[in-house]
């Protein structure tokens, strides 16, 4: 797989800042894990994605950016629209959600420039929310998400005839959206052929929402291709894990903040699975269960171990990469590291400068994921102590 790192975690919302991070985190965060070659995961908020996909001179200055700092541009998060490091985002970034015109221009706009901007011989991706939040969801909200994605298919197809450039979806199944788990997201895309006979739009596998799921990984992977349904791109992320949450109140509460929603799940094997929308809630309510491990959506960086009585669970993130490379176009699925947390993560966990958490991550990465990921990891005797 081709390994990059999300930049959904830096604040810019216009051109410039985008082209302001490339140069002062993921080109400093290359050079730091020691790789002649990085890939980035843009995020490009709206305005930008606009701009991008009309204005061949704006891909032209972000294209010798990218190039200068010896960074690759092969996949693209669509998932939040804009403001994604507001003070309060929780339940906003599920908006636009996709029964309205704005997502699909959105996405739209993604698409175009990237298609413009891909290396040469590459296919692109882009993550896509899971339609939107459940609640007040029918029947017609289902019907319009999918007439919209059924003409961002047709809009892929002809970005293919107009440039010869592959560009693939992938829905991001998220706890507590409507396509809530993988089952929910095959079982939407498998009923709905014509979105997926031809690999253009598929599964965004978020290791992080995957372990909140408490799915088992290679099932959940195998469920995928068994329906016909590609991983097109692997979020490569890790959830908080709570064995003991008898004990565990006082550490949790440094993870419970006010921009991001952070879903919590109990064990299955405790009896009824009991979910919550955000962890603020479950630590206010003195009857919720304690018997049963939690799993706590917050996206935990890839080389870092929580303070006892927390874990990780980057275990998911291993096994369900090496299920993936099992299945027909494994390989050609993109592995995005996705920590945008870590400005919300407690005091002890945050590196001395971004560039150097992403690096540790990268060099975390290269270790544990290596026969995954394509191309050769280049690291000094220092870095090497480093790690």
């Amino acid at each position: 797989m081709r390994l990059s790192y999300c930049t959904n975690v830096h604040p810019a919302e216009d051109l410039d800042g985008i082209i302001a991070q490339l140069h002062g985190h993921a080109g400093p965060a290359r050079r730091a894990a020691g790789l002649g070659r990085l890939g980035v995961g843009l995020w490009l908020p709206v305005d930008a994605a606009a701009l991008l996909a009309r204005d061949a001179s704006a891909r032209a200055r972000l294209a010798e950016a990218l190039e200068s700092e010896g960074l690759d541009l092969f996949t693209v998060n669509a998932f939040p629209y804009r403001g994604f490091h507001e003070d309060v985002v929780k339940l906003g970034v599920y908006s636009p959600d996709w029964t309205t015109a704005e997502r699909l221009a959105f996405t739209r706009d993604c698409a175009t420039a990237l298609a413009h901007l891909l290396p040469e011989g590459s296919a692109g991706s882009i993550s896509t929310l899971p339609l939107g939040w459940r609640e007040g969801w029918t029947a017609a909200h289902d019907e319009a998400a999918a007439a919209n994605l059924a003409a961002l298919h047709a809009h892929l197809a002809q970005l293919e005839r107009e440039t010869g450039r592959v560009v693939r979806i992938a829905v991001e199944p998220e706890p507590g959206c409507i396509l809530d788990d993988v089952a929910d997201v095959v079982g939407w895309l498998a009923a709905r052929p014509a979105l997926i006979a031809d690999g253009r739009i598929g599964v965004c596998l978020d290791t992080c929402h995957l372990a909140v799921s408490y799915a088992d990984p290679a099932a959940a992977v195998r469920a995928i291709d068994d329906a016909g349904v590609r991983v097109v791109k692997v979020q490569a992320s890790a959830a908080l894990e709570v064995p003991d949450p008898s004990n565990a109140r006082s550490a949790l509460a440094e993870f419970a903040e006010a921009r991001y929603l952070h879903q919590v799940r109990t064990h299955p094997g405790g009896g009824q699975v009991l979910r919550a929308d955000d962890l603020v809630d479950v630590l206010a309510d003195p009857d919720w269960p304690t018997d049963r491990p939690w799993r706590v959506h917050v996206h935990i960086p890839l080389h870092l171990t929580p303070r006892s009585p927390l874990a990780s669970t980057q275990r998911v993130l291993r096994e369900a990469v090496g299920a993936v490379l099992e299945t027909e176009h494994g390989r050609e699925a993109h592995l995005d590291i996705e920590t945008y947390t870590w400005t919300v993560l407690p005091a002890e966990m945050r590196p001395t400068t971004l560039a150097d958490g992403i690096a540790g991550e990268l060099r975390w990465a290269a270790r544990e994921l290596a026969a995954a990921i394509d191309g050769p990891i280049a690291r000094t005797k220092e870095q090497e102590m480093v790690r």
